[in-house]
């Protein structure tokens, strides 16, 4: 399949070679959301933490007769009922890190690129390159890319002087194509690929080699 390829200007200069098993796949959409979840959860610090009726301040005698006085029955000034006292079944220091197969992981990147492809919202570019760190040359290049809302620019390598542009821009985030991830692939309207982090990314996601399998069909191939 063939995408079309603009410069950082915004003009047509070609077409570009893509995987279909990449960007022209039916997304799964239950992987997408797992992965989602899964890495939202995986950014939790966990360091939340409220202490008990063990570990606050206060005496541990009773605070009065049990009997004889008219008020309800009171064990200790600690209780969580009570002001001051400690919290029952609050939350203490954990992990929320979720696991998943890497083979899921590579789906739902996959779905997640085939999706804002099929929904016309990633553009090809050859090249990202400005003379020096400039505010206004990114903001042109995104406007003659009508690279409206919110935009992900994804490179192949780190380029300071590209980076440095974007950063000063509300809504406008740089990614490594390495670090390619669901959640910044569904949260941004439109999305900026170098040709050389094409590559970069089908090196990684590209469809695997077929294998022999003993006994089986010759060429299977192996998701």
């Amino acid at each position: 399949m063939e995408a079309k390829l603009y410069n950082q200007s915004g003009d047509e200069v070609g077409t570009i070679a893509l995987s279909e098993y990449i960007f022209g796949i039916t997304p799964n959409v239950p992987v997408m959301h797992q992965a989602s979840v899964r890495q939202q959860a995986n950014a939790r610090l966990g360091t939340h933490n409220t202490r008990g009726r063990g570990e606050v301040a206060g005496s541990t005698r009773k605070l009065y007769r049990q009997k004889g006085t008219g008020r309800a029955r009171q064990g200790s000034i600690r209780a969580p009922h009570r002001k001051g006292g400690g919290v029952a079944h609050g939350p203490h220091p954990r992990s929320y890190r979720q696991a998943m197969p890497r083979k899921m992981r590579r789906l739902a990147l996959r779905s997640a690129l085939s999706a804002k492809y099929a929904a016309n919202e990633i553009r090809f570019v050859d090249a990202l390159a400005f003379e020096r760190p400039r505010t206004k040359d990114m903001l042109a290049s995104l406007a003659g890319l009508q690279a409206t809302g919110k935009a992900l620019i994804i490179l192949e390598g780190k380029n300071e002087i590209v980076q440095r542009s974007a950063n000063n821009l509300p809504g406008v985030k740089t990614l490594l194509a390495n670090y390619l991830n669901v959640v910044d692939l569904l949260s941004y309207e439109t999305i900026l690929i170098s040709r050389a982090a094409v590559d970069v990314i089908e090196s990684y996601l590209g469809q695997p080699s077929a294998v022999l399998v003993t006994g089986g069909d010759a060429g299977e191939e192996e998701e």
